[in-house]
């Protein structure tokens, strides 16, 4: 998947919460709940953009990490409320499958950049005792 593709993804997401934020009941649970899962689901595209634009490699990993800990975040929020049964599982397991790929796609994201970053490392220690 390219860049534009993750973006767009990412932007998915948000207007897909915004929406199931926007058909919560009137409850305190639910807006509070709300507020958080909105609040950690529109960061991930934001975070991601950071990333995209980040200055060097161990800058692109630590946005990623924060791509990362949004989602995990905005999942653990949409699990509160299908287990509070503040809404049907039904209606977010497609949600919630979506933005765990993201984290899947995330933490591999960050894996294959560090041990690119390790192997240069090691590149550079070997010419330095050249």
């Amino acid at each position: 998947m390219d860049e534009k593709e993750f973006k767009n993804r990412t932007k998915q997401i948000a207007l897909r919460v915004i929406r199931v934020v926007e058909s919560l009941p009137n409850s305190a649970a639910a807006r509070i709940i709300g507020k958080q899962v909105l609040r950690s689901a529109t960061s991930i595209g934001a975070n991601y953009r950071a990333a995209c634009r980040g200055k060097s490699t161990a800058d692109v990993i630590h946005k990623l990490a924060i791509v990362e800990e949004e989602a995990d975040e905005s999942l653990y929020w949409l699990e509160l409320l299908v287990e509070s049964n503040i809404i049907s599982e039904n209606k977010l397991s497609a949600l919630m499958n979506e933005i765990g790929e993201i984290v899947a796609m995330t933490v591999s994201s960050i894996k294959t950049l560090r041990s690119k970053k390790d192997d240069q490392s090691k590149i550079q220690n070997l010419k330095s005792k050249i």
